[in-house]
């Protein structure tokens, strides 16, 4: 089942980490070694989360890298999804003849 309008995992890092801990931005971002304005591209959904920053956000609070980038794809596939339409691709048949 297709999730509708998935949050962007910035969104999910504010509202489910960064406020209920009570961590600024750039607290957090001292604590990830990156820089503030990076982490706050990120929770302004401006930036994605790569594999490097799902690791980092892993050690950091404990949820596996693979969920961050599990939620990154949701996201990302459903804009897609939302501006796409079928891009100009012709299905091509399963079995062609010979």
């Amino acid at each position: 089942m297709r999730m509708y309008n998935p949050p962007h995992p910035g969104e999910i890092l504010a509202e489910m980490w960064l406020e209920p801990l009570g961590v600024s931005i750039t607290d957090a971002a001292a604590k990830l070694n990156v820089s503030r304005k990076t982490l706050s591209e990120i929770v302004n959904g401006r930036a994605g989360i790569s594999p490097e920053m799902a690791l980092r956000l892993e050690i950091a609070f404990g949820k596996s890298a693979e969920s961050w980038l599990a939620h990154q794809d949701a996201h990302d596939l459903w804009q897609a999804r939302q501006r796409g339409g079928n891009l100009g691709v012709t299905p091509i048949p399963l079995q062609q003849a010979a």
